[in-house]
């Protein structure tokens, strides 16, 4: 794990622009997979798909996902209909840690914002999974 000073280093002088988050049940995304199978391309782009898809059942793991990139929507004060999903990717570091890239639409969304990096928290367990995600900006430069 990456200590607490050393990726907390690039936020000194910077500010909390936006806060998003969501609450998704995860028996509501296990059943919207199995109705509806363009649903994994439509809403998860090829990365999130190959890491959610190696367990057999990949339900928290998409919602999750699901859970951050509604979030993000949220923060930008635009709600599902601001740009499509697939723009909003969850990437998982090799230490566990997530973070968002933003591409398209959603990334022209987040510059208007100010917003040039993002905080990400994720959680789920076996029927809830839960994103908090704040939209970071540069600091006031007085």
């Amino acid at each position: 794990m990456v200590p607490h000073a050393e990726w907390t280093q690039d936020l000194v002088g910077r500010r909390v622009l936006c806060v998003g988050t969501d609450l998704v049940d995860v028996a509501d995304m296990r059943a919207a997979l199995a109705r509806q199978p363009r649903f994994r391309t439509k809403a998860f782009t090829e990365a999130e798909r190959a890491y959610c898809d190696v367990l057999d059942d990949p339900a928290e793991r998409y919602a999750v996902r699901f859970a951050a990139k509604e979030a993000v929507l949220k923060a930008l004060g635009t709600g599902l209909s601001g740009a499509a999903l697939t723009e909003i990717e969850v990437r998982r570091a090799p230490d566990g840690r997530p973070s968002l890239v933003l591409l398209g639409r959603a990334a022209a969304l987040a510059e208007a914002a100010g917003v040039r990096s993002w905080l990400v928290s994720l959680t789920h367990t076996a029927t809830r999974a839960h994103a908090l995600v704040a939209g970071v900006g540069a600091g006031d430069r007085r």
